[in-house]
């Protein structure tokens, strides 16, 4: 049996540890807990050599021109480098079917018409009689049902024409912009499926080099990076672009990526198809390369934490992210040689905590 001294000694436990609580000041917070992470030492850049690659010039926009429908073509009135201007017609099908459902439409529009003017005459006889107590409300009523669905059929029959019509302008294929004709997809005479490419058009508006790209070296570019373009036979002529597209995956035969440089006022000699070399200056092939994983995106951007080596306490700055795939990120801006990055652990972090590097646990 427990004595009253102890029953004593275990009350005035309890009543010192409320008190305890009860004096603790509102709003204190316990400290945020050490984090585990690690951390990766950002690097000088590599000052790298010129690099120079062979490709050719295509169009920056190209559009593979097609028609609507199905049918057999008669007519194909371009060929492969013909220059053509916005509306020029470039193939068409044999229209006869579609000719006779247009025919067969508007027989069946002209009914529907006449049958709405038949009972639109009979509405305004009954509502005539009716007025003068001749016809009966039903008669009237029966008549304007009459004429409500004889207009509802004019309709049908209109839009029946307007598609019949359509599909009698989808027999002729037209060109949406001025270009150059670079492939031709059937001949005439030719029975073609609807979305068949018939013509290949190279507009005019621009031009770019296109380049493949080794996995190396494309991890060190990013989009504007100016790039000098020269003919593969006459160095001397040459002008500058930079990249507006890089490929997202390699080419999974070749193992390289695919570069698209947009030209600015390329020459003459600049025709589609041309060999060219692209040059990119080493200066302007540097960025720093971190995991992906040190990427942190929040509301205001995409940043990553970075370590006070003093207070070992980290804090988030926000990058210029130039690519960024499953395994690598590629940062432009943000960065210097010497800032440390948390690799691992990112997750749980917040601006000034506490952290403790991986592999510095005390024994």
């Amino acid at each position: 049996m427990i004595s009253l001294r102890a029953c004593a000694l275990l009350a005035l436990t309890m009543v010192l540890a409320a008190t305890t609580a009860s004096c603790r000041p509102a709003g204190d917070e316990p400290p945020a807990p050490v984090r585990m992470v690690q951390t990766i030492t950002v690097e000088p850049a590599p000052k790298m050599a010129d690099s120079t690659f062979t490709g050719h010039v295509e169009a920056q926009d190209q559009a593979v021109l097609s028609f609507r429908i199905a049918g057999r073509l008669s007519e194909r009135s371009v060929g492969v480098g013909a220059s053509v201007s916005e509306g020029d017609t470039l193939a068409r099908l044999d229209p006869e079917d579609e000719l006779n459902e247009l025919r067969s439409a508007r027989a069946v529009l002209a009914a529907a018409l006449s049958d709405s003017r038949k009972a639109e005459n009979q509405f305004e006889r009954l509502r005539h009689l009716q007025e003068r107590n001749v016809a009966t409300r039903a008669d009237l009523e029966a008549a304007e049902q009459a004429l409500t669905a004889a207009r509802a059929q004019a309709d049908a029959a209109q839009a029946r024409v307007r598609s019949a019509e359509d599909f009698v302008g989808f027999t002729t294929l037209k060109a949406d912009a001025p270009g150059i004709v670079t492939r031709v997809g059937a001949e005439p005479g030719e029975v073609v499926p609807a979305g068949r490419m018939i013509v290949q058009l190279a507009r005019r508006e621009g031009r770019d080099a296109v380049f493949e790209i080794p996995d190396d070296l494309i991890r060190r570019i990013g989009p504007d990076v100016e790039v000098r373009v020269a003919l593969a036979g006459d160095p001397s002529v040459f002008t500058s672009g930079r990249v507006r597209e890089i490929a997202p995956q390699a080419d999974p035969v070749t193992r390289t990526f695919r570069i698209r440089v947009g030209l600015s006022d390329p020459p003459p000699s600049f025709r589609l198809g041309t060999a060219v070399t692209g040059t990119i200056r080493g200066s302007d092939a540097t960025a720093v390369a971190l995991p992906a994983a040190a990427l942190t995106r929040s509301e205001v951007g995409t940043g990553v934490w970075l370590v006070d080596p003093g207070t070992l306490t980290v804090s988030l700055r926000k990058v210029d992210v130039l690519r960024d795939d499953p395994a690598t990120a590629l940062i432009g801006h943000g960065l210097a040689a010497g800032d440390i990055v948390v690799t691992a652990g990112t997750s749980l972090l917040r601006d000034g905590q506490q952290i403790r590097l991986v592999g510095t646990e005390a024994p």
